[in-house]
């Protein structure tokens, strides 16, 4: 997706070989003009998917999810991580390290929300290591759904995730594929 390419460019910040800080217009500030480019790619790789619900984790995930519910006119359902009074009836929870913030976090989504008949798209804004949406996998197993695919914003190919999630045979759909950060240079899969 060349719009999202030119926009980590011009205002991604390479933090290390392993960080990438887009906190410009995905993750802090959110450039709406392009989470609806997102969320039209996405729902035109997944239309014919039968997608029923989407997952995300929040808070990044949301904007790019919301915009690909729309889109597919599906609703978009967020793991939360912070514990709430209202959210207490036998969650289905997963456990999920953060490989930038360096914690570990239980993600839990309310099971009247998702049921054995969704057929599930994951929706994230990063791809690493995999964790998060391992976790979310975990999430959709655990509610008897089916997990349609996953579709990625930004994918750091360098990193593992990629490949575990092909092992297990999952359809991943990644708009940014970062093939390096090193040097200060974003360099992409074309």
């Amino acid at each position: 997706m060349e719009a999202l390419q030119q926009k980590i460019r011009e205002q991604g910040i390479v933090l290390s070989d392993q960080v990438l800080k887009v906190d410009a217009f995905l993750n802090h500030q959110i450039d709406p003009q392009l989470m609806k480019l997102i969320g039209d790619e996405f729902a035109a790789l997944f239309k014919d998917s039968g997608i029923t619900k989407i997952v995300t984790i929040e808070a990044s995930g949301i904007a790019p999810a919301i915009m690909t519910g729309l889109n597919l006119g599906v609703p978009v359902i967020f793991a939360r991580k912070q514990h709430s009074l209202t959210l207490t009836e036998n969650l289905l929870s997963a456990t999920v390290y953060s490989f930038t913030k360096r914690t570990e976090s239980t993600v839990a989504i309310s099971p009247r929300h998702l049921t054995s008949s969704d057929r599930v798209l994951i929706i994230d804004d990063f791809l690493a290591n995999g964790k998060a949406s391992q976790a979310l996998i975990s999430i959709i197993k655990q509610a008897g759904a089916t997990v349609a695919g996953l579709g990625i914003v930004i994918e750091k190919s360098f990193q593992g995730g990629r490949a575990e999630l092909d092992a297990q045979g999952y359809r991943v759909e990644s708009l940014a594929r970062v093939k390096s950060l090193a040097g200060g240079v974003v360099t992409f899969i074309e």
